[in-house]
């Protein structure tokens, strides 16, 4: 389980425990764990009903027959990079019992596929996910900790995976409460600065098998250091912005992703409603980056080399912390 200490994989990718906290008022996390900007197991949260009423049984009749897209996979690594899924419609009702069943009579690639729902706003193009106007009867079941101010609300993803379901790594630019409802997960961490031995595919981690990664395609994943902890019922976890992620549903499970904006709202994309989409600011950063790439290109490959290597250097100096802890 979740604690303090540090031990070692194997393949010696270092592995440090995540802290796990009960009883944390909103005063203590503001003036102490926040601004660590380190992951962190929040226990004992006054969460509402909804550790205990959301059962197969009752999310079927609350919901009923109101139909939802879902991710449908044949294997248990959901990628999104290969797009290893395909998208499905379902009645909600059938589709959270198939979703809670190891092995299925009716199934569209195989018996034991597994199932994925991502709430999103009714157009995603425009809309938020947000549990008081996709699933309003549920959302007066959950209680969500006001440990941010409400004008930084950004949304809340309802989600519901199959047992043995793993999601890619990937970062998000907000902040965020993962709140386990019900069942178990196994989240696997990486902090932001160990970012160059991810293997980047805009947010997205090539590395989807953490615990048996292909080392011969991605070496210098071992260096980067893993955080680790597992969720259970009623635990949230705490998931600073640009902190890559990978989660494991060990059980049927249902939870609830609340992000929220700490930078000033003119920072994030106007047409963002994932809360996935670099800020505008890092977008421009990596534009001219490009630019100054394709530049380099009209030089010679020894004088590339070298001005490449100077521009590196000068990131470095410029734009690299040097208190990361």
């Amino acid at each position: 389980m979740c604690g303090e200490g540090a031990v070692m994989e194997r393949r010696e990718q270092p592995v440090e425990l995540v802290e796990r906290l009960s009883g944390v008022t909103r005063e203590r996390f503001l003036s102490d764990i926040y601004p660590r900007r380190k992951p962190v197991v929040l226990k004992g949260m006054e969460l509402g009903a909804c550790t205990t009423k959301w059962t197969v049984d009752y999310l079927s009749q609350a919901i009923g027959s109101k139909e939802v897209k879902i991710h449908v996979s044949a294997v248990p690594q959901m990628d999104f990079l290969s797009k290893n899924f395909v998208y499905r419609t379902l009645p909600f009702d059938v589709f959270v019992r198939r979703a809670a069943e190891l092995n299925h009579k009716e199934y569209f690639l195989s018996e034991d596929e597994k199932y994925y729902l991502r709430s999103v706003g009714e157009d995603v193009r425009k809309d938020i996910a947000d549990i008081r106007k996709q699933f309003p009867t549920l959302a007066e079941d959950i209680q969500i900790p006001e440990y941010f101010e409400k004008e930084q609300f950004f949304s809340s993803v309802f989600r519901i995976s199959s047992s043995g379901l793993q999601l890619w790594t990937h970062y998000d630019v907000m902040d965020n409460f993962l709140i386990q409802v019900t069942g178990k997960k196994r989240v696997a961490l990486y902090s932001p600065r160990d970012a160059q031995y991810l293997y980047l595919s805009g947010t997205k981690s090539e590395v989807l098998d953490v615990d048996n990664p292909d080392l011969e395609k991605y070496p210098l994943f071992v260096k980067a250091k893993r955080y680790q902890c597992f969720l259970e019922a009623g635990d949230v976890l705490f998931i600073p912005a640009l902190w890559f992620h990978n989660v494991i549903s060990e059980e049927f499970g249902v939870a609830l992703n609340v992000f929220w904006k700490h930078l000033p709202a003119g920072c994030y994309d106007k047409n963002d409603t994932y809360g996935n989409k670099d800020p505008t600011a890092a977008s421009r950063a990596i534009q001219i980056l490009d630019r100054a790439l394709k530049t380099l290109e009209e030089l010679p490959e020894e004088y590339r080399d070298f001005y490449a290597r100077r521009m590196v250097l000068r990131i470095q100096e410029k734009a690299y912390r040097n208190d990361y802890g």
